[in-house]
């Protein structure tokens, strides 16, 4: 027990002296940084301006999010493609979102309203991010019948 004491003073003095060895520069071998001492990334060349990357709102929904907003809230009744055929669909009388004559009435923005504020049996949804509503609107587009 007695001897743990010296080993730890022991190395702490040798790391010290490492390091105050290390930091033992003189002001001649520092120099200003420049965006080339790194690696660049590829097809960029050295100097040249990397491109912003996109926030995510330009990059639209999370696919992953935008899935499971539908089987939480929507497949229920309106099924896995958007045909009213969920286990509670004709309990509840889900539409058919993907029948053509009934996409081409409505806009993107009444079918995002009415997954915000609800309509008839359906409920409201005003605690899902935009971002998301935007995406379900986009799945009930792409599902759309011939």
């Amino acid at each position: 027990m007695a001897m743990r004491p010296f080993v730890l003073t022991s190395l702490l003095l040798a790391s010290s002296l490492v390091f105050a060895a290390g930091c033992d520069r003189s002001s001649r071998d520092v120099r200003e940084w420049k965006s080339t001492d790194h690696d660049q990334p590829l097809g960029q060349q050295p100097g040249q301006v990397a491109a912003r990357p996109r926030s995510s709102a330009e990059q639209g929904p999370d696919q992953s999010l935008v899935e499971i907003a539908w089987q939480r809230n929507c497949a229920s009744c309106h099924g896995q493609r958007g045909k009213g055929d969920g286990p509670q669909g004709p309990m509840m009388r889900a539409p058919d979102l993907t029948r053509s004559d009934w996409q081409a009435q409505v806009t993107d923005e009444q079918v995002a309203d009415v997954i915000r504020k609800g309509r008839n049996r359906m409920p409201a949804f005003s605690n899902l991010p935009d971002p998301v509503i935007v995406g379900l609107v986009g799945r009930i587009r792409a599902n759309r019948s011939p």
